[in-house]
């Protein structure tokens, strides 16, 4: 069984670029975690805006979803990713889809190691985690 695996609903071929499975798993590292198995699905707009009704309530779209089901330091989950969203966001941020789509998955990936981002002060802590990944990301 691989620790990390991609699927894609219904979504273009994006498989180029998406960063390297070992960059996560340095990530998942350095915060003294151990991936167990992280699944990433990618998906259009309609199917994660389903997923984000189905298990938080919320009938809006949104670019990543994490589904946690971790235990004592083991990653395992889910991140849901519209490719629809990432691409729109990489041109409202003016950054590369690549760049976008390795931001929204370190920052699923943070959520799967615990990091919160309701309030303020919790999301400029996920800013910079995910910012101090994305420069040790070399794909």
């Amino acid at each position: 069984m691989k620790k990390i695996n991609y699927f894609f609903e219904k979504t273009p071929d994006i498989k180029r670029k998406l960063p390297a499975k070992k960059w996560i798993e340095e990530c998942v590292k350095k915060e003294n975690k151990k991936i167990i198995k992280i699944d990433f699905i990618f998906c259009s707009d309609a199917f994660l805006k389903k997923i984000n009704n189905k298990h938080l309530n919320h009938n809006t779209f949104t670019d990543v979803i994490s589904l946690d089901y971790s235990t004592q330091g083991n990653i395992v989950g889910d991140v849901f990713i519209s490719v629809e969203r990432v691409t729109d966001n990489a041109q409202k941020f003016k950054t590369t889809f690549k760049e976008e789509i390795a931001r929204v998955m370190i920052h699923g990936v943070l959520h799967l190691v615990g990091y919160k981002d309701k309030l303020l002060s919790e999301k400029k802590i996920m800013r910079d985690k995910e910012n101090n990944y994305l420069e040790r990301n070399n794909t």
